[in-house]
């Protein structure tokens, strides 16, 4: 098996500072750093930012809610000098890209943090990405008011589309829902993007 070989060297550099002297260290994720075939709406989402990085409109992004990096390594792959702000709740989740940022991946900066209540200034970042995380928010007015405030440009967001089996999953949004609560926190216009079992949304500032 191959891996993203960049990403998958930084991780094991970083995690052997981490676990430096430690008798009984937690695995590595290797796995994580596997090539693999992206998620179609993985691909739509870096479609579009490789439009808007070619426009020079994103320098700056968030990436929200990261998780196991479904999106934010074929990211990083892609755009290797994108300054990258990651954030989740999970420690675990957190540690595993300290790891990265630690072994040399310089342009990430991972944080552990609730975008519900997270205090960074305002307009911090040109993009923010929201992939698969608004579904599992139980204000989801938080999450859109204060990624909002956070972006310069643009904020893009993938929910599934049908009724599923996860128990994590509180929500389920049509095209309306989205576009009534980003439009009424403070979005221009946004656009829809269609993708198998889910929903992309562009939503413009």
């Amino acid at each position: 098996m191959t891996y993203i070989t960049h990403l998958a060297e930084a991780y094991k550099r970083g995690y052997e500072k981490r676990h430096e002297g430690n008798q009984d260290p937690k695995e590595m994720k290797m796995h994580y750093f596997k090539v693999k075939e992206d998620l179609p709406r993985v691909k739509v989402v870096l479609g579009v930012l490789h439009g808007i990085v070619a426009a020079g409109k994103c320098q700056e992004l968030l990436d929200v809610g990261s998780g196991r990096g479904a999106f934010l390594f074929p990211l990083l792959r892609d755009f290797p000098e994108m300054r990258v702000t990651s954030i989740d709740i999970l420690p675990h989740r957190v540690e595993l890209l300290q790891c990265l940022h630690d072994g040399g991946i310089d342009n990430l900066t991972p944080l552990q943090a609730d975008i519900c209540t997270w205090q960074c200034p305002e307009k911090s970042f040109d993009v923010v990405t929201m992939l698969e995380v608004l579904e599992h928010i139980p204000d989801t007015e938080a999450v859109v008011r204060n990624a909002i405030r956070l972006v310069r440009n643009l904020v893009i967001v993938s929910v599934p589309s049908k009724p599923d089996d996860n128990p994590e999953h509180i929500h389920l949004f049509s095209n309306e829902d989205l576009e009534t609560l980003f439009l009424k926190n403070g979005c221009s216009k946004v656009k829809f993007m269609s993708v198998t079992n889910h929903r992309v949304m562009v939503a413009y500032i």
